[in-house]
């Protein structure tokens, strides 16, 4: 397996992603959630704009980190998202090659997650020439025949199948992520992050404070049991 020296994560780092409204905002904070994200895709519910984004993200105040999820965004829409909201790291969940990776990299001086879609193990075997030039990955289900949306889908893939990953390798797991079945996450992948969205949803795109809270309550209690 192909090591390479990448940045190092926080033990169990938190993703809420797809925020919207404030008071989803303040629950992911209050319950101490490491990153939140905003989505930047006009076919996603949880669509946002740069100064939805900008609102949002000040109520932050540097207790997580700020994350932009765009899916093959042009130049134009990044340079908006990066002025306006002023992101503390970029997520490119489309079809990027390496190349644009590195380029978006450079051009804004932010870090990089790269989003992957997985099925199967062969889908993990692709993620080669993207070592060394993303800071972390996302390993996402691929979506349902026929859905617009790379991700948000509700949909979990067999996370044994990340067993064999390389463990230098930063990456954090989503899809079909709640409450119920974070432990297993966990333990079934060894990730270093979970990353929730409809998961902690009333609704399509809806976020619930109440769910929000009670997955960063449960994910307190599994890192603190796991570390012991």
């Amino acid at each position: 397996m192909i090591g390479v020296e990448l940045p190092e994560m926080t033990a169990f780092d938190i993703k809420i992603c797809g925020l919207s409204q404030p008071g989803s905002v303040d629950a992911a904070v209050a319950g101490a959630a490491t990153h939140v994200g905003f989505i930047f895709f006009e076919k996603s519910p949880r669509n946002v704009t740069p100064e939805n984004a900008a609102a949002l993200s000040a109520r932050v105040s540097g207790k997580a980190i700020s994350v932009a999820v765009t899916v093959d965004a042009r130049d134009a829409i990044l340079d908006e998202i990066v002025a306006v909201m002023k992101p503390g790291m970029l997520q490119l969940h489309g079809v990027e090659s390496p190349e644009r990776v590195s380029y978006v990299k450079h051009r804004y001086y932010l870090p990089v997650m790269k989003a992957f879609a997985v099925r199967t193990r062969e889908d993990l075997q692709g993620i080669g020439p993207w070592l060394g030039t993303a800071d972390r990955f996302l390993f996402d289900a691929k979506p349902p025949a026929g859905s617009q949306l790379p991700g948000g889908n509700g949909l979990a893939f067999d996370w044994s199948l990340l067993e064999g990953l390389d463990p230098g390798i930063p990456y954090m797991l989503s899809g079909g992520i709640n409450v119920e079945n974070a432990g297993q996450a966990l333990r079934a992948s060894r990730a270093c992050g979970l990353d929730v969205s409809s998961g902690v949803e009333s609704s399509r795109g809806v976020k619930d404070d109440r769910l929000i809270a009670e997955f960063l309550t449960e994910m307190k209690h599994l890192t603190k049991s796991m570390a012991v």
